[in-house]
């Protein structure tokens, strides 16, 4: 079934949309709930939040490629469930992603508007999509997967440190593009 027809499901209120993107996507909502939770029980729990979140948006959202959309969910509820959890234990490797893209998206130590918020977004696709193939991919590795620079490296056959240096430059470019656009 393609994602148009299990979308439509959605629409129609239909139970079997669950099933259909369950066993489409299940393995891959759980990849990305796994790699932040690096827990099999909490990241199942992740994913079947997910479908019913996805079921609750869907309508009205008609999401234009439903892999993304569900990535989306997975990866906000795992980041949620892991920041509950670890509200004192905090994990090492999740803390340092987070806290290596705060240092070039923070906001400006106000509450950012919604529109403030868009025009975030907007340019920080922008800028992933200006990238070089390369770094985009390691990119994303890093800051959507939540990969740590070992697997990385070991994905791409770079040394830890080129993968450190490639992701502070690439972090720079952006600090620096955010700073142009006056969002930071």
């Amino acid at each position: 079934m393609n994602d148009r027809q299990i979308i439509e499901l959605y629409w129609n209120r239909d139970e079997q949309a669950i099933s259909m993107t369950a066993e489409k996507y299940g393995t891959y909502c759980y990849s990305v709930a796994y790699k932040i939770l690096h827990n099999e029980e909490d990241s199942k729990e992740s994913v079947n939040d997910t479908y019913l979140s996805a079921w609750n948006s869907i309508p009205p959202h008609k999401p234009n490629i439903l892999k993304t959309f569900l990535g989306k969910i997975a990866r906000r509820i795992s980041i949620d469930r892991w920041r509950k959890k670890n509200a004192e234990k905090r994990n090492a490797e999740i803390t340092e992603v987070l806290e290596e893209l705060s240092e070039c998206v923070s906001p400006r130590g106000n509450p950012m508007t919604e529109i403030e918020k868009k025009q975030l977004d907007e340019t920080v696709n922008n800028f992933i999509a200006e990238l070089k193939d390369v770094e985009q991919r390691v990119f994303i590795c890093r800051y959507w997967y939540a990969e740590s620079v070992k697997e990385i490296a070991k994905q791409f056959c770079f040394s830890e440190s080129k993968v450190k240096v490639m992701l502070m430059r690439t972090r720079n470019k952006l600090k620096e593009r955010l700073e142009k656009e006056d969002l930071l």
